[in-house]
C-alpha cells in the first residue's frame, strides 16, 4: 500500500501540474486530462486493492468535486475546475478527505492571491464591502439593504492555486516514501 500511496501522490502532482499549465496559458482545463483520471483512479484502486478501496475512491472524488460543482451550479467556478477537484479527490483516494483538504487549501491560496491583487489595485475595501453587502443582505431590513456592485468580480483562475495545495498535501507522502527504505 505504500508504494500505492507514493505513486497516487506523484500522479496528483503530475495531473495538478499539467493543470495549471493549462489553465496557465490557455485558461482552461482540459478534459483529457481530468476525465480519464475520474474513470481509471477508483477503477485502478479497485484492481488493485478490491473493491473496497475503489468506492472508497469514487466516494473521494464526488466528496472532492460536490462543493465546486455546486459553485459551478451558480456560476461561481469553471467546470475544468470541478473535474480537477474530483479527479484529485479520485487519486488521492486512500485518504476520504485528502481531497477536500486540496481543495480548502486552494480556495484559501486564491483567497490569498486575490486579495493581494485587489489591495494593490485600491479596491480592496470596496470588495470587502461589497461582499459583506451580499453576505448580510437577506437579514437587513428592506431599507437597510443596497444592490451589490459586481464591476470588481473578475474570475480568477485556479489552476496555480489546486497544484500548491496539491503540493502541500502530496509532498509529505512523497518525501517519507524517499526518506524510509
Amino acid at each position: 500500500m505504500k508504494t500505492a500511496i507514493t505513486i497516487a501522490a506523484g500522479l496528483a502532482l503530475c495531473v495538478a501540474a499539467t493543470a495549471a499549465f493549462c489553465d496557465w496559458r490557455r485558461g482552461e482545463i482540459p478534459n483529457w486530462l481530468t476525465l480519464p483520471v475520474l474513470l481509471l483512479a477508483p477503477w485502478s484502486y479497485g484492481l488493485a486493492f478490491g473493491i473496497e478501496y475503489a468506492l472508497h475512491s469514487l466516494a473521494a472524488g464526488l466528496l472532492g468535486g460536490l462543493v465546486p460543482y455546486l459553485l459551478f451550479r451558480r456560476g461561481a467556478m469553471g467546470g475544468g475546475d470541478v473535474k480537477l477537484f474530483g479527479a484529485l479527490g479520485a487519486v488521492m483516494g486512500f485518504d476520504l478527505l485528502l481531497g477536500v483538504e486540496i481543495q480548502l487549501a486552494a480556495c484559501v491560496a486564491a483567497l490569498v492571491v486575490a486579495s493581494a491583487a485587489l489591495a494593490r489595485k485600491g479596491a480592496l475595501t470596496s470588495t470587502l464591502k461589497n461582499a459583506l453587502v451580499v453576505a448580510l443582505g437577506p437579514v437587513l431590513p428592506r431599507r437597510w439593504r443596497r444592490e451589490s456592485c459586481n464591476a470588481l468580480a473578475a474570475p480568477i483562475r485556479m489552476g496555480a492555486p489546486v497544484f500548491a495545495a496539491t503540493v502541500f498535501f502530496a509532498a509529505p507522502h512523497l518525501l517519507l516514501a524517499w526518506a524510509t527504505p
